[in-house]
């Protein structure tokens, strides 16, 4: 398949919102995109305890594929890791350095998500997936803070969109500069918006 550059993560999100809505006839599987205008991957790292070291990248763009009846679907997000920004060009240029994202050899990070958790309304809490970073491969989880889904008067299509977290350890991806005073953890939080495909 061919994935189109973006980032992070995370189009779990549009899932989580798409199996909470209600249908009175026979859902069929449904394809959505996501809106590169809307679509980003924000950061978070503690440096040295004392504040937070924020960044983003995209616009994400990425594809989702969700039977509402069944309750399944698919997410398949692809980030350009060289879309990194801080807000200053010479801590981008650092990051982008080979003993961090090292963007030459891995110009791509993957987010591929299948299994999701439901809440006691029917709708999706959590998507849980594969991320893969630097070439190695780590089980990820996105967490729904708000979604929902409307009838968008410009597109005249479904939107469907909200806000999500995750966490994960750069140091299982092999990112270990600047340990310990640079924290090992890093915070997602991930704002998508997705419009639904015509076939």
């Amino acid at each position: 398949m061919d994935y189109r550059p973006i980032t992070l993560a995370l189009s779990g999100a549009l899932l989580a919102g798409l199996a909470g809505m209600t249908t009175g006839a026979r859902a069929e599987p449904v394809a959505y995109s996501l809106d590169p205008s809307h679509s980003f991957a924000s950061f978070e790292l503690l440096h040295f305890d004392t504040s937070t070291l924020r960044g983003r990248f995209g616009p994400l763009s990425g594809d989702i594929t969700l039977d509402r009846d069944a309750r399944r679907g698919r997410v398949q997000v692809v980030v350009d890791t060289a879309a990194v920004s801080t807000g200053l060009g010479v801590l981008d240029s650092r990051i982008r350095q080979d003993d961090v994202l090292g963007v030459a050899a891995y110009p791509q990070a993957f987010f591929v998500a299948e299994r999701f958790e439901f809440d006691a309304a029917g709708a999706v809490a959590a998507v849980s997936g594969e991320f893969t970073l630097r070439g190695s491969s780590q089980p990820l989880r996105l967490v729904a803070k708000r979604f929902r889904c409307y009838l968008n008067p410009l597109f005249r299509r479904e939107v469907c969109g909200g806000d999500f977290e995750a966490e994960f350890s750069r140091s299982s991806f092999g990112i270990s500069h600047s340990l310990p005073f640079v924290s090992d953890v890093v915070r997602l939080k991930i704002a998508v918006e997705a419009i639904r495909q015509t076939p």
